[in-house]
């Protein structure tokens, strides 16, 4: 295995990678409407790490200005709000790992670069608002309790936030309106493949929480944790 570490300026790999991420969190308004500016106006933000031919991780950051207070709406924040003025932060907002190149190190290895990307465009740390991802194994769960949980080396039960934290890291605090998703039923059973007969909170397979339906509309909150590494 020869991993080379590309940005998107030097070669637009998108489209090469299977989708990693449940087909609802495809819906929030403020990523779907600023995503496509990832790509377009901060390319030098935006990793692919190649195997030869195949496409084995990505990486997306955005420069945003922070003032050091971890804002509620995580994700939703650094793609609005977050990139009103002075650039002063690097945020990390998606990476991903194909199944088939997971465990052998290279999420850690992408994290680096990542916050290597603050470094090299001046910027004073990363932070990220992190999901977890075995919270969807416990979505009854408050995030802020979730946060909390650790194993007996003191590292976080959660993978991916023990990830980060080896490499640095330090946990902030929860960020539990991170996404927020909205649609009719009729939408909500598309995205799932399931069936919502009646009013009340569902537990949807890749939710980090319950989803909520009332007057034949679903609503699910998405919770993150916001993660700040130096550079």
């Amino acid at each position: 295995m020869s991993l080379r570490i590309l940005t998107h300026a030097e070669r637009d790999l998108r489209g090469t990678m299977a989708d990693l991420w449940p087909p609802f969190l495809a819906h929030d308004p403020v990523v779907s409407t600023f995503w496509p500016r990832l790509y377009e106006v901060y390319a030098d933000f935006q990793l692919w790490v190649v195997d030869g031919k195949r496409t084995a991780a990505y990486a997306c950051t955005l420069p945003v200005h922070w003032d050091g207070i971890p804002e509620e709406r995580g994700l939703d924040w650094a793609m609005s709000n977050g990139v009103a003025g002075e650039p002063t932060t690097l945020c990390a907002v998606a990476a991903g790992v194909a199944p088939e190149y997971r465990g052998q190190g290279l999420a850690a290895a992408l994290l680096r670069r990542m916050a290597g990307l603050g470094t090299a465009h001046g910027l004073d740390a990363m932070i990220a608002p992190v999901r977890p991802t075995w919270k969807e194994r416990y979505p009854l769960t408050p995030i802020e309790r979730y946060v909390l949980w650790r194993r007996e080396d003191g590292y976080p039960y959660d993978p991916w936030l023990r990830t980060h934290e080896r490499v640095g890291a330090e946990i902030l605090s929860p960020a539990p309106r991170s996404m927020s998703i909205s649609g009719p039923r009729e939408d909500w059973e598309g995205w799932t493949g399931l069936q919502f007969p009646e009013d009340g909170e569902y537990v949807v397979p890749g939710a980090l929480a319950p989803v909520r339906f009332e007057n034949g509309a679903g609503t699910y909150v998405e919770p993150s944790v916001w993660l700040r590494h130096p550079v």
